[in-house]
């Protein structure tokens, strides 16, 4: 990447940083992707790049056997570059403008049955690793969101509910039901015999509502997340390779779906910032919208 380009991506890199949040693995692919084009495009550069120059590196994409995923990843990066440059009056046009986002088969998410659930729930031999379990499914949590929990979110008395930072740093309440309440509390009856004895790392740990002696920040790592379910899931009799916090999350969404919740509420219990996102759990609705056609719509009722 030449210096120019070099220079421009920086400044966009610290636009996104100051001005929007963006956390540093997002600014590191970010940086990794424009890195890619500028690659591929040279030996123009990325300041100067025309619209049909961005149309035939996309497409180069695909030949190259990139996932649709990688590929909608690069292109939004290079569009929020270029819209950057448009802003920032470096460029007079949008040359990402016209570009296609890659067709995406749709994946429909994988889930668990409540059964499952219930096993996966009743392996977890001790009070924290249920209580691990059972606020995932109860509440759908990302597992970041779950480990990044300070021991301030746990709920007062009287109240059935946490405070949740999610992606982009936005705060959403997530209800938590009687028995994942029940399981949390347990936990906190243990959770101060379990911190490490060392000061410093007592200290570190002490903030978090699931500690870790070992991690250098004090708070239980996504590793250590998984690997507690991959153990739940071998005493459940269920294959690992099915269970894991996202599938838990999908879980949690599915059944609400199931039970008749509309997907603007799901959306708000997801935390999702688009109902597009969400819209992925109307496959599990359409038997029972069937039925509310055929026994609700007036005309459908009429012999």
């Amino acid at each position: 990447m030449g210096a120019l380009d070099a220079g421009l991506v920086e400044a966009f890199l610290e636009m996104q940083s100051a001005e929007r949040g963006a956390r540093r693995n997002t600014l590191l692919a970010y940086e990794r992707d424009l890195a890619d084009a500028a690659a591929a495009l040279a030996p123009a550069s990325l300041k100067t790049a025309t619209a049909e120059t961005l149309e035939r590196y996309c497409a180069g994409l695909a030949r190259r056997g990139l996932a649709p995923a990688t590929q909608a990843r690069r292109q939004s990066a290079l569009r929020q570059f270029y819209r950057f440059l448009l802003l920032e009056n470096v460029r007079a046009d949008d040359p990402s403008a016209r570009l296609e986002p890659p067709r995406r088969a749709r994946r429909l998410p994988k889930t668990l049955s409540l059964d499952e659930i219930e096993a996966l729930i009743g392996a977890a031999d001790n009070a924290r690793d249920r209580a691990i379990v059972e606020m995932l499914y109860a509440s759908g949590l990302r597992v970041s969101e779950l480990v990044s929990l300070p021991l301030r979110a746990a709920p007062r008395p009287g109240a059935s509910f946490i405070t949740v930072v999610g992606k982009g740093g936005k705060e959403r309440v997530a209800p938590l039901h009687e028995r994942a309440l029940s399981a949390l509390r347990s936990w906190l009856r243990e959770r101060d015999a379990m911190l490490p004895k060392a000061t410093k790392a007592r200290e570190r740990a002490a903030r978090w509502l699931f500690p870790s002696a070992t991690a250098a920040d004090g708070r239980m790592t996504r590793q250590r997340v998984n690997q507690i379910l991959d153990a739940c899931a071998l005493r459940a009799g269920l294959d690992p390779a099915r269970v894991t916090p996202h599938v838990l999350r999908h879980a949690f969404a599915t059944h609400l779906v199931e039970g008749g919740a509309d997907l603007r509420t799901v959306q708000t219990l997801l935390g999702h910032a688009d109902i597009a996102t969400t819209q992925i759990y109307t496959h599990v609705a359409e038997g029972r919208l069937r039925e509310l056609v055929h026994t609700r719509h007036p005309l459908a009722r009429k012999k």
